[in-house]
């Protein structure tokens, strides 16, 4: 195996061992030859950016190990990671593309897309508390990925919620960045870019996990099943101000009640076939003055937009309530090179919940500009 090649221990991976109670549910299905459907949450490692195949990313393998370990059982796969994008757009998106599906089970990463402070805190528990009150009560397991370069991640944020919640919690921090740490292999056996993975790394990943669903799975069939905890997350304090659990996202095709202006900005028609096409269901505008207004409810808002490497490309300006004082530059030219961003900035963050206006102007154009400004979004947060 990998890791035993690597010197990796596994077990050091775990973080917080968590009620197993739910994991061990699923498997108790799989083992009574049901069908069963595991989901994978994240960003882009979870999408499997840097894989060769989508066959080698580290989701399609733990996936694999459930349907080895349960031959009697037809197991769905749900890969929901999406690249560049963190738990705040996971809270809004993960109603239709991971809890619509029924799962029984779900990893989430978004420990290298997320930054280490209190934002993410706050929308990392939003999103954790949202799966783990849905209809099917699904198992969660927490998945922390790493930046090979310096270990740096949102380990410490996620784990607040993790033990808050009792969920078990991986990382690959103490097991693969510790082997490179001390020389036994160096980054680029497992990364291209010190943060994908290469199959090597998806490899070593995908065993961090195995080996800890192996150790839920011994200790159910052994007669050491965990109790149920009967947590009822929403009656329960949340750690932050919670202003993330509900989160409506608007595009075109669900925003007629709440637009309350368009002056220039073009319907996208385009289809959306998968969820990766991620620049589908919003907005085009290229005159400089074109503009378009909402009345969004909640106490946070938030304005999804493309940054292209095609530029130059136009500028935008959001304002919520007229505040002139707090207008956020929207700049859809992308500094990194590595292809567009789905770009998601907070515009406000804990008002008085309510209706807000949210306008939404541009305000720099170019007479060479190679593609128009494209805006995906606006979405609604707060209790």
């Amino acid at each position: 195996m990998r890791a035993e090649k690597y010197g990796i221990d596994c077990s050091k991976g775990v973080m917080n061992r968590g009620n197993l109670y739910r994991i061990e549910r699923a498997m108790k299905k799989a083992m009574r030859g049901e069908n069963i459907t595991v989901g994978f949450l994240g960003g882009s490692i979870t999408q499997g950016c840097l894989s060769s195949t989508p066959e080698t990313c580290y989701a399609y393998l733990v996936y694999r190990w459930w349907c080895e370990k349960f031959p009697q059982a037809v197991v769905t796969y749900v890969n929901a990671g999406i690249g560049g994008t963190t738990s705040q757009f996971g809270a809004a998106r993960v109603e239709s593309d991971l809890l619509s599906k029924n799962i029984d089970f779900t990893t989430v990463e978004f420990s290298v897309n997320d930054d280490d402070n209190e934002h993410f805190l706050e929308t990392y528990e939003g999103l954790i508390r949202k799966i783990y009150s849905s209809q099917t009560k699904p198992a969660i397991l927490i998945v922390n990925s790493v930046y090979y370069s310096d270990g740096r991640n949102a380990q410490a944020q996620h784990i607040k919620i993790g033990k808050t919640y009792e969920l078990p919690c991986v990382s690959m921090k103490p097991t693969l960045y510790e082997k490179i740490l001390d020389g036994t292999y160096t980054s680029r056996d497992v990364t291209e870019d010190d943060l994908h993975p290469n199959d090597e790394g998806h490899g070593l990943m995908a065993e961090v996990i195995i080996s800890f669903l192996e150790m839920v799975y011994e200790e159910l069939t052994s007669g050491n099943e965990a109790e149920d905890n009967h947590m009822d997350v929403q009656k329960m304090t949340p750690v932050t101000p919670n202003a993330y659990e509900n989160s409506v996202r608007y595009q075109n095709d669900n925003s007629e009640a709440v637009m309350t202006a368009n002056d220039g900005f073009v319907i996208d028609e385009q289809p959306q076939n998968d969820i990766r096409e991620i620049f589908r269901r919003g907005w085009t505008a290229d005159r400089e003055g074109a503009h378009i207004g909402f009345d969004i409810e909640g106490s946070c808002i938030g304005v999804q937009y493309r940054k292209s490497i095609v530029q130059p490309t136009c500028v935008a300006r959001a304002v919520v309530d007229g505040d002139m004082d707090h207008a956020k530059i929207l700049d859809g030219n992308f500094e990194d090179t590595w292809g567009d961003s789905l770009h998601l900035d907070t515009i406000a963050e804990h008002l008085p919940y309510g209706k807000h206006h949210v306008e939404i102007d541009l305000i720099e154009t170019h007479e060479d500009d190679k593609v128009p400004f494209y805006l995906v979004s606006v979405i609604g947060s707060g209790i």
